[in-house]
């Protein structure tokens, strides 16, 4: 393998942390404020074990970042690229559906953009 697939690998490994649905789904829980477990779980209405693996996923990869607070660990987003690229692929997708379709609004609303400050 040489050095250029080493960076192609690199690279792959970063887009499959925003491969799987349920992790998009805690992005955008998280993309402007950080949260409680037991907060991301009800907002993407998702088991506990499978957040927190997912949690556990991302933390790894460097996407999210986790503190303690008493018995609660909060999660925020760490790698605020990550957000860009979520933001730059739902307006990219939302710009080929027609504007009368109610799918369009709600991609849009995905990954909320209002000038905070995430990381």
């Amino acid at each position: 393998m040489d050095e250029t697939d080493q960076l192609f690998d690199a690279v792959a490994v970063y887009f499959h942390v925003l491969s799987e649905p349920m992790r998009l789904k805690i992005m955008r829980s998280i993309c402007q404020e950080e949260k409680s477990v037991n907060q991301i779980v009800e907002e993407v209405e998702g088991g506990q074990a499978n957040v927190s693996r997912h949690l556990k996923l991302m933390f790894q990869h460097g996407v999210v970042a986790k503190r303690k607070d008493g018995t609660q660990v909060l999660y925020r987003v760490s790698d605020p690229t990550m957000v860009d690229i979520c933001r730059t692929v739902c307006s990219m997708i939302a710009g080929r559906i027609d504007d009368s379709q109610p799918m369009r609004n709600q991609l849009l609303k995905l990954i909320p953009n209002q000038g905070k400050k995430i990381a």
